[in-house]
């Protein structure tokens, strides 16, 4: 399956060191977080910290729909990811991806 370009740019912040991934992880820094992505599969309780972690990072927040996180990271039970580059989260925020929908209040 091909790649979306917000996925590429995820890439590329997994091989730069940028993206931290489970929700421990992400709960230990201390800033330097520019956006989080919450995988659609994550449970009531694990969206609610995510909205917490938000507010606390002042940043915005995407909801991977299309493929699950885990996929997209390769990494194991991946609920969670922070991007901590600034230009690498602008680049995933404006790439128009279908797969990704932006936060905007209400139910996840």
């Amino acid at each position: 399956m091909q790649r979306s370009k917000a996925e590429t740019y995820i890439g590329f912040c997994i091989k730069s060191g940028k993206l931290t991934c489970g929700f421990n992880a992400v709960a230990l820094q201390k800033k330097g977080v520019f956006l989080l992505i919450l995988c659609a599969s994550a449970s009531e309780n694990a969206r609610g910290e995510a909205l917490k972690l938000k507010r606390r990072f002042n940043c915005e927040l995407l909801i991977a729909c299309g493929r699950t996180l885990e996929e997209i990271t390769g990494k194991p039970n991946v609920k969670l990811a922070a991007v901590r580059d600034t230009g690498l989260a602008n680049a995933i925020l404006t790439s128009g991806d279908e797969n990704f929908k932006i936060y905007s209040g209400g139910n996840i």
